[in-house]
């Protein structure tokens, strides 16, 4: 299997200048070797913006009149509806129930045509979307397309911290992950690329021990508050953590939160779950970790206001 290379990477920050938000390295006032990736401040609130621009931008313009269509419990799904009113380009989004509502509103902001349907069904609608229409479908993360656009967070980060040795990820179907891992390899090697994931949606640890995608059902995974994380991986995307991810951290529920409002608190910057799962690793599991410069993606801050008044409201976890 190809994987995606540093020069895709390149040609993907290319299609994305001016369209993307470049987000800085913040660096965390109570951590003198942390720095803040916040993906958080993007249009949409996260990452997903850059894989899904540089997948419309690489369409050609027979098949962007016939539009696109994806499945996504949200981020993706609102970062593909942006691009695709960016371009003119009709967009379908199939959600499955339960996906957060302050998510689900903003795609139909942006122009979005929303179906929700069960969990287990969004792969079949978004195909059968397809059949009907000829839309191209983009998938929130088995896709090199999309494997290269993320991996433009990568890319920014070595530049803005040449001598960054740990690099702190968030991996649900591991675009992200591998994106960056891709570009950190290639661009300074002796860094670690380490993925953090629930320990209530730990597929992605299991899918690494095994060498083979493991597949946690929808029940077992839907126990993480972290709604981003809960899909497992590709074929694809393993091929990559295989060759390129140094190794999996898992963080508990506590955790998570804690790490919440901590970022609120201190760092000014909202995260919802997902996007708190990199900071939660640095803050409970150091010893897990190597040490060095390290940079935590904050992945996106797309939360509902009730999960983070919560996250504020709790006591702090000790050692937080």
């Amino acid at each position: 299997m190809e994987l995606v290379s540093i020069a895709d990477v390149r040609a993907a920050a290319a299609d994305l200048a001016g369209a993307v938000l470049r987000t800085p390295l913040v660096p965390a006032p109570w951590d003198g070797d942390l720095w803040l990736k916040p993906e958080s401040l993007q249009p949409v609130g996260s990452f997903k913006l850059r894989g899904a621009t540089h997948a419309v931008a690489r369409l050609d313009p027979a098949a962007r009149s016939r539009g696109v269509v994806t499945h996504s419990s949200g981020n993706h799904g609102q970062a593909l509806a942006y691009a695709a009113r960016t371009f003119g380009v009709p967009c379908t989004v199939v959600v499955p129930d339960g996906a957060p509502r302050v998510k689900v509103d903003r795609m139909r902001a942006l122009g979005a045509d929303v179906r929700l349907v069960p969990p287990a069904r969004r792969l079949a609608e978004a195909e059968r979307v397809v059949a009907a229409t000829g839309a191209t479908l983009v998938p929130p993360f088995d896709d090199r397309r999309i494997i290269a656009g993320q991996g433009t967070v990568g890319l920014e980060i070595v530049a803005d911290l040449p001598d960054v040795d740990v690099v702190l990820v968030p991996v649900g179907g591991g675009g992200l992950s591998a994106g960056v891992a891709t570009a950190v390899a290639a661009l300074r090697p002796s860094a670690v690329v380490v993925g953090v994931e629930p320990a209530l949606a730990a597929d992605a640890r299991e899918s690494l021990a095994a060498g083979e995608v493991v597949v946690w059902d929808v029940a077992r995974t839907y126990r993480t508050s972290a709604d981003g994380l809960r899909t497992s991986l590709s074929e694809l995307t393993l091929a990559h953590l295989r060759e390129r991810l140094d190794r999996i951290v898992t963080v508990g529920e506590e955790e998570i939160a804690a790490a919440m409002g901590r970022l609120a608190r201190e760092a000014r910057l909202v995260a919802e779950p997902s996007g708190a799962v990199a900071l939660a690793a640095r803050l409970f599991h150091p010893d897990e970790l190597p040490p060095g410069r390290t940079v935590a993606v904050v992945t996106g801050g797309n939360v509902e206001p009730a999960v983070l008044a919560s996250a504020l409201a709790a006591a702090p976890v000790p050692g937080c």
